[in-house]
Formats: C-alpha cells, sequence, structure tokens
C-alpha cells in the first residue's frame, strides 16, 4: 500500500518532483557511493531530461546533490555558482542512451583519492530515482533504505562470505540482490540493510579474498 507522500510527493525546491527534486537525489546518491564530494563531474543529460532539464533545473540539481543538498534546500538554484566557490568542476552536455529511461543522467565522478564512479540513475517520480548502472555495469536499486555495494570477483564463496560477516556484526539483510558482467568475470553485490553497517565490518570485508571494493550508503548518515 503506497502512502500519502506517494501521491503528494516529496517537500523540495520546484519546479518538477521528476527533473528537480529526482536530479538532486540522483547527484546526492553518486556522492555517496562516490564517499565525497567530487572534485570533477561529467554529467549527461538524456531524454526529457535533456529537452527540457534547463527550464526544470535539473542540471543545477544534480551539482546540488553532489554538493551534498537535499532536495528541500533553499541553495539548490544557486548550486552552480556554490560549485565554483567550493571548487568543484562540472561539465553537462545532452547524450542519448541506449535502452534508458526518459529522466536519466549518467555521470562520471572523480575526487582525490578513489577510483573514478561512473554511475547511471534515473528519476521515476515524486523524487524516487533508480540506480541502473555502475561503472558499466547494470544494476537495480533505489538507495531508499541503508544500502551496501560490493564489487567482487564472480568465484565461489563471496556471496556466503559476506553474508557471514553480516551475521556476526547482526546486521539483518533485507533484501540482496547479485550482478555480473560475465561468468567468472566481475560482479556486484548490493545489499539492503535493517542497520547502519560500521567502518570495521566494512574494512573487513573489503580485507576478505575476491572482494575488490566495499561501498556502504547510509541514508540518514552526511558524506
Amino acid at each position: 500500500m503506497g502512502s500519502i507522500f506517494d501521491i503528494l510527493g516529496p517537500v523540495m525546491v520546484g519546479p518538477s518532483s521528476s527533473h528537480t527534486a529526482g536530479a538532486v537525489r540522483i547527484g546526492l546518491i553518486g556522492r555517496k557511493i562516490l564517499g565525497r564530494q567530487p572534485k570533477r563531474a561529467n554529467i549527461y543529460l538524456h531524454g526529457s531530461f535533456a529537452a527540457t532539464g534547463e527550464g526544470h533545473g535539473t542540471g543545477r540539481g544534480i551539482v546540488a546533490g553532489l554538493l551534498g543538498m537535499k532536495p528541500d534546500d533553499m541553495r539548490i538554484p544557486d548550486s552552480y555558482e556554490i560549485a565554483e566557490t567550493e571548487g568543484m568542476e562540472f561539465n553537462i552536455e545532452k547524450k542519448e542512451l541506449r535502452d534508458a529511461h526518459p529522466n536519466t543522467a549518467l555521470m562520471v565522478l572523480e575526487a582525490d583519492g578513489v577510483a573514478p564512479l561512473k554511475i547511471q540513475a534515473c528519476s521515476i517520480g515524486g523524487g524516487r530515482i533508480r540506480v541502473t548502472k555502475l561503472d558499466g555495469m547494470d544494476v537495480n536499486f533505489s538507495a531508499e533504505t541503508n544500502t551496501l555495494i560490493v564489487y567482487n570477483l564472480d568465484q565461489p564463496g563471496c556471496v556466503a562470505d559476506v553474508a557471514n560477516v553480516l551475521s556476526r556484526k547482526k546486521i539483518n539483510i533485507a533484501t540482496m540482490q547479485l550482478f555480473r558482467d560475465k561468468r567468472g568475470g566481475y560482479a556486484v553485490m548490493v545489499v539492503e540493510t535493517d542497520q547502519v553497517i560500521s567502518r570495521q565490518a566494512l574494512d573487513w570485508l573489503e580485507s576478505m579474498d575476491g572482494i575488490l571494493k566495499v561501498t556502504f550508503i547510509d541514508v540518514a548518515g552526511e558524506v
């Protein structure tokens, strides 16, 4: 059953829940997965994002999210100027993306001390989003709850090892999705959890055989 917020939409700076609030959330989730504010961001807008994004503030919304703002932040209209003040370089272009939702953005994010992140996400209405690609790999998650993202080699034991660590740390798994580029290649686990995962547990996961990268999205936390 839906809630009243599904009808009324999010508390936000307008004009559009899909093209503005959703855009802010796309930028914010990109920042959280990267783990810090980007130094450089190449942003590509597809479909109706590209067609009406300028009037609806889509680009400003994504940049605002990358700066750590939420959809109700009154500074969103000034995000370009704030990004310049904070030294975050960004470039926004229109781009046709194959088989993508009309409200889709592709971001290539770079920051000192971490690997670049390529993330594609779409705004599906009411300020909600779906992440559809991570570093070129197909995924499908909303990031509306605490979310663990594990990049790993596609080899036996990785899923069981991750589940075992979470069990030992008293972390309850709400959902788990598995994605891979090919058999024996690279894989991604997307795990929604009821609890926040500690830094110690994340370091433990990252040290295990076959694990390449671990990221945790704490929906209530700040990055």
